[in-house]
């Protein structure tokens, strides 16, 4: 749901596990993971949400609906139960009672389709003060290279295209990632949990890029792809625009995230660049 307007940036003083989650930012992943042709997100829309109608006079979960107040302002309000931002200060409030949220198509159920869970091996510490071993030892991915499952097939290559994703909206909260138990080793990676994504426009986060600079290795189709949307016909931020125009919450995303999205681009191909010249 809803809990920053667009133009507002993530503060230079927040840690990226305490960033907040933007509905906007999973509306927006799931166009620019089709743009990029991976097509691993599954569909996600915008729309307004009655809370009133639609949460609290339906609700059967009795500790959700005790979080429910009206602001001094007369608006709606909730904030439901969570590790984060779940208190009357940090409450999701309506107009007055309409909140905009994404909403996600479900996957199938865990019984009907199994998935697993995977550690990312670029993992952040999410510790204020501790480095992860991968911001310490620059001959890392030599050592992920040699461990299952990235020691064979094309898991690492896949893990790297969802860097790329990562790097160009700035999510720093890529801490796992989820595959279909039932294709093993020949599966393709679920790039869920996108909405610590597009907090910032104003700076980028090279670290993010860690295992494309580390490995040296990309998909030819994917190198191809960024290329093409490096070029004017096709420039990126113009793609991504024309996609999101359509979404109800239109507009998505504040136009300084979209020129963002070019300059990232292009940070991406010059990491290929010096890897192809060394």
């Amino acid at each position: 749901p809803s809990r920053q307007t667009r133009d507002q940036e993530t503060p230079i003083d927040f840690f990226y596990f305490s960033d907040f989650e933007r509905h906007n930012a999973e509306i927006a992943a799931f166009h620019l993971d089709r743009i990029l042709d991976f097509r691993r997100i599954p569909p996600v829309s915008g729309r307004l949400v009655n809370i009133t109608k639609e949460i609290r006079d339906i609700t059967t979960d009795k500790k959700l609906a005790k979080t429910f107040f009206i602001s001094p302002a007369g608006n709606v309000c909730f904030y439901g139960e969570c590790s984060y931002y779940c208190s009357t200060e940090h409450a999701l409030c309506g107009k007055p009672d309409q909140l905009e949220g994404s909403m996600a198509a479900l996957l199938p159920d865990k019984t009907l389709a199994k998935r697993r869970s995977w550690r990312s091996p670029w993992r952040r510490s999410y510790h204020k003060s501790k480095k992860a071993e991968w911001e310490l030892n620059p001959n890392y991915c030599a050592q992920v290279r040699e461990t299952p499952p990235y020691d064979r097939g094309h898991r690492l290559l896949d893990l790297i295209d969802m860097t790329v994703l990562d790097f160009l909206m700035g999510n720093m909260d890529r801490h796992h990632y989820e595959t279909f138990e039932k294709f093993g080793n020949d599966t393709f990676l679920l790039h869920l949990d996108n909405g610590r994504g597009f907090g910032t426009h104003s700076r980028d986060e090279p670290s993010i890029l860690a295992p494309l600079q580390q490995c040296c290795s990309i998909k030819k189709s994917t190198y191809l792809r960024l290329q093409l949307l490096a070029t004017q016909p096709y420039r990126l931020s113009d793609l991504l625009q024309e996609a999101l125009a359509t979404d109800p919450l239109a507009p998505v995303l504040a136009e300084p995230h979209l020129q963002a999205l070019d300059r990232r681009l292009g940070k991406v191909l010059a990491v290929v660049g010096r890897c192809l010249a060394g």
